[in-house]
Order: C-alpha cells, then structure tokens, then sequence
C-alpha cells in the first residue's frame, strides 16, 4: 500500500478519484489518517448527489462516524490501479536487492524508480508522469 504522503502528492498533482467498491482511504484530517478504510458495499458505500459524493459508514464500529465527502478523504491507490494509470509509459517492474524499481518511459526517456514496496514504485513513477504532463 503506498504511503499517505505518497497518494497525496499523487492528488495535489492532479490525480482524482472516483470511490469504487475496493478502493482504500484515510480520512485527510490530522490525527485520523492513520485508520485505512475500504469501500464495500457492506461497510463503506459510495453515495452520489448533487452536492458531491459522500462516503457512508453502514453498521460498523466507527460509531462517531456517519459518513465524509469523498473531498475530505484520500485515496491510496493499489499497486493494479497505479500500474493501469501508468499505461503505456510502463515498461517494468524488477526486483533490485531490497526494493523493486519500476522502469517508466516519460517524456520519450526511461526513467527508474525505486522502492521497497512495488505500489510505492509505481506511485513515484506515476507522480512524475503525471508533473511531466503538466510542464
């Protein structure tokens, strides 16, 4: 799972996200981005409306916890996601000792990126896909 920092310099890049059963998020707010909630139909559902989408608690323990706008969450991007949004900038992924290095073609040249947990490899690597695109 990549990092809180990592998922938000993701989204203060540009990257948005549209909840879907699965996807995993903090609450962005001091002191309660450490509890890493799931979206499921069971537990946490998407709910849309004209104002937003809200995230809803159904039945859990979160008791104070009703639901938040999908504004105030932040999402962490499985490796499957990261590596989809990389498309055809991907090239590899390789074991590099400790880390896994993550091989991306952006801006024409391919570039590497290391890390010791392959969603943070690809995050990195879809970071500077991301800001190349924006220069």
């Amino acid at each position: 799972m990549i990092t809180v920092a990592l998922a938000a310099a993701l989204r203060d890049a540009g990257l948005r996200w549209h909840p879907e059963t699965g996807d995993r998020f903090v609450i962005d707010k001091p002191g309660v981005d450490d509890d890493v909630y799931t979206v499921s139909e069971m537990t946490v559902e998407r709910h849309d409306y004209p104002s937003g989408t809200v995230l809803g608690f159904n039945g859990t323990t979160e008791w104070a916890l009703d639901s938040v706008e999908a504004r105030e969450s932040l999402w962490l991007p499985r490796e499957d996601q990261l590596r989809a949004l990389l498309g055809n900038a991907f090239e590899s992924l390789v074991r590099s000792g400790d880390d896994l290095t993550v091989s991306a073609t952006i801006d024409g040249v391919t570039q590497t990126f290391d890390a010791p947990d392959a969603a943070d490899a690809y995050g990195a690597a879809l970071l500077a896909y991301i800001r190349s695109a924006l220069d």
